[in-house]
């Protein structure tokens, strides 16, 4: 099977932006009761499309503002078959859905494209179980098999990729990259690690992504972090090293917590956007091939423009 990469401008020189954390502004900072976390059940209704259309809208604007690239990437991190079931849907909602979530951000392209040059839409694809902990964990032949549903159903939108966050062991990570190259769309892995800068499972990213590019005949087209704050991986980070030169992406927490520390906090932290985005900077020699720029948990447009406006410094 041949999966075109050409396509993908990210793979270049030119640097991306994309968005901070979708579910904690809309629950923390627009007071929207999200069920289940779920924030692709807004597209249901055409107040909720609008909220998500001047979400999107915020970063299109830091893309036009700085001269970026912009990766939209659709709110279906919730939108797979365990969160169908929570949410009492049919096979034919969430199919629905996840349709409806890439049309949205058609509509956004649209919107932006004679000022925004190389606008990206990406299928976005959560982990099965809790993206802190490695629990329940599937074989990758079960991971493959649980993720074609979604995967299947995004290959056959205008998304571009699809990307896998917040996976916290590498056998999830293999089923979703063998489900993409299964149904022709390129796929994007992206990791989260603890505060010494390993998976929740122990291992480490260089195992994981190692592991993951020798296992399948179709590589993932390129690997991120998020959910975890840039001190906690910048040490595991030598950029001489091959595995290193894989990772394009990086969507990091605005917290320094932990992630149980942050699972048992009822209140957002925020942390410090020019401290972040001044790690950021940091982390730009350690990452030779960095073009991907976005936020976590915590993170909000606020956070975005301060890590832009330290790559335009």
């Amino acid at each position: 099977m041949n999966i075109s990469r050409k396509a993908l401008p990210q793979l270049g020189h030119k640097l991306f932006v994309t968005d901070g954390d979708l579910e904690t502004t809309l629950v923390f900072h627009d007071k929207i009761d999200l069920p289940c976390f779920a924030a692709f059940t807004l597209v249901r209704s055409s107040s909720g499309r609008q909220r998500l259309s001047d979400y999107f809208r915020r970063y299109a604007d830091l893309a036009r503002r700085y001269g970026l690239g912009l990766i939209l990437e659709s709110p279906t991190w919730r939108a797979n078959p365990d969160w169908k079931q929570r949410l009492s849907l049919t096979p034919a909602d969430m199919a629905e859905v996840n349709r409806d979530c890439i049309r949205l951000l058609e509509q956004v392209r649209e919107e932006y494209c004679a000022t925004v040059t190389g606008i990206v839409i990406s299928g976005n694809i959560g982990p099965r179980g809790d993206g802190y902990v490695p629990a329940n964990k599937m074989s990758a032949a079960e991971a493959e098999e649980y993720h074609s549903e979604q995967i299947r159903i995004l290959a056959d939108t205008a998304a571009e990729l699809v990307s896998a966050f917040t996976l916290n062991y590498v056998e999830e990570a293999l089923g979703i990259t063998r489900a993409a190259n299964r149904f022709g769309i390129p796929a994007v892995i992206s990791f989260t690690v603890e505060t010494d800068g390993n998976l929740p499972s122990g291992q480490t990213l260089k195992e994981a992504i190692e592991s993951v590019d020798t296992a399948v005949d179709i590589a993932p087209a390129y690997y991120m972090i998020n959910c975890a704050y840039p001190t906690h991986f910048a040490g595991q980070l030598q950029a001489d090293e091959s595995w290193v030169r894989r990772i394009r992406g990086i969507r990091a927490n605005a917290s320094r917590c932990s992630q149980v520390e942050l699972n048992e906090r009822s209140q957002l932290d925020e942390g410090n956007p020019e401290e972040l985005a001044q790690q950021y900077a940091e982390l730009r020699a350690r990452l030779p091939n960095l073009t991907v720029i976005g936020g976590c948990c915590g993170t909000d447009h606020r956070h975005v423009a301060a890590i832009c406006e330290a790559f335009a410094a």
